[in-house]
């Protein structure tokens, strides 16, 4: 280093160009009630993080197990309760057998760098979430981008390919689009080409299918031993952590020699205990999922209504898409001033020109937020020459 030289200069450009690009990023404590705002920018997609019978599991979990779970689930970090989880989340999705991560962007790593590596292609769609992304480089396989929800681009890319092995991996819904990545099909170009498919049912796991069972298990793949499931607890779940549900061969080499795995700390008590509450209210209110894909439909109708650029959502996720950052942040702002708190995404995590809001439903949404959020984005359509007739 050149004497002198401020090591931070470089730093400091670079958040000022975020800055002026609309790019910044910044924390912004809130309250326990989203400071008065109702909430349409959160996972908790069947309104169960403030459930009593949640809040109960979480509390007897830390009561009788301790607050952590003290080392790596190859130590001390397994308990009877994470035994209990990893085959109650594989009962739930029809799936052969389930290994808890701490966090749902682990539980990707874990799938894809610990199923793939040197000597294996991995196939990924260009708009998977970014912990694909992530776990694609640290895999050291040679990896192909494939164009969005393109089938035959996947199937190219495997007969192309000279490697023995090979895995596509795909989100089953896509977190900002909020469509339906076509997984009937990806699994007869998989299964043709002898390689594994991995699904990640993030946002699709308690919203997608029959009771919430995910859009892997509506599709009828859940049993096939070439299909591996990723999952979080953190959004329908209303918890925390992930998991990897595939066949016990799969799992067995997770366990073995998945990084992800060996060298974390095992998820805490607490938010085990919640997840399986979670998944007993599921159970017990089947009615749950449908009312979160209901209240999607009618939030992307509002939008579609002022001809604001949306999409049909598949689960409970709804874009409303206006181009710039700059755009977007004022429209979350908008929304904000109307009683709204909603999500605004923008470069890196969508393309250059989809910065948008992302909407998201809850089961438990009440007639009144309605009228707050038509009237929000009625502000936002006001504000905007970008619509679906521009």
């Amino acid at each position: 280093m050149t004497a002198g030289q401020d090591p931070l200069a470089r730093f400091r450009a670079a958040t000022e160009r975020r800055d002026e690009a609309g790019l910044r990023r910044r924390l912004r404590p809130r309250t326990a009630d989203h400071d008065g705002l109702i909430d349409l920018a959160s996972n908790d997609y069947l309104g169960l993080s403030r459930d009593p019978r949640l809040i109960e599991g979480a509390v007897a979990a830390a009561r009788e197990w301790g607050t952590g779970s003290t080392g790596s689930r190859l130590v001390t970090g397994t308990t009877e309760l994470h035994a209990e989880l990893d085959r109650r989340l594989a009962a739930f999705t029809g799936s052969p057998a389930g290994l808890t991560f701490s966090s749902g962007y682990l539980a990707n790593l874990g799938a894809v760098a610990g199923l793939s590596g040197a000597g294996t292609l991995v196939v990924s769609d260009q708009v998977n979430h970014a912990s694909i992304v992530d776990a694609c480089r640290l895999s050291r396989a040679r990896v192909v981008i494939t164009p969005h929800r393109d089938v035959a681009a996947v199937q190219q890319a495997l007969a192309d390919r000279d490697e023995e092995h090979a895995l596509v991996v795909t989100d089953a819904v896509f977190s900002v689009d909020g469509d339906l990545a076509p997984l009937a099909a990806l699994h007869r170009v998989t299964r043709a080409h002898g390689a594994l498919l991995v699904i990640d049912e993030a946002h699709a796991l308690g919203v997608v299918g029959e009771h919430g069972r995910g859009a892997a298990h509506s599709a009828g793949l859940t049993a096939e031993p070439d299909v591996v499931l990723t999952l979080t607890l953190s959004k329908s779940l209303a918890a925390q952590g992930g998991a990897v549900l595939a066949a016990p061969e799969l799992i067995e080499t997770l366990v073995d020699t998945g990084r992800a795995f060996i060298f974390d700390t095992g998820l805490n008590p607490p938010a085990a205990g919640a997840a399986l509450a979670a998944l007993d209210a599921i159970e017990t209110e089947p009615g749950l999922p449908a009312r979160a894909r209901a209240v999607a439909r009618r939030m992307a109708g509002i939008a579609a209504d002022l001809s604001l650029e949306t999409a049909a959502p598949a689960a409970a996720v709804v874009p409303v898409f206006l181009g710039e950052p700059h755009v977007a942040l004022r429209a979350a702002e908008i929304c904000a001033e109307h009683g709204a708190r909603v999500g605004c995404f923008r470069p890196p995590s969508v393309p250059k020109g989809r910065a948008c809001l992302r909407l998201t439903a809850r089961a438990s949404v009440a007639e009144s937020d309605f009228t707050i959020l038509r009237a929000a984005l009625t502000a936002v359509s006001g504000s905007t020459s970008r619509s679906l007739h521009t």
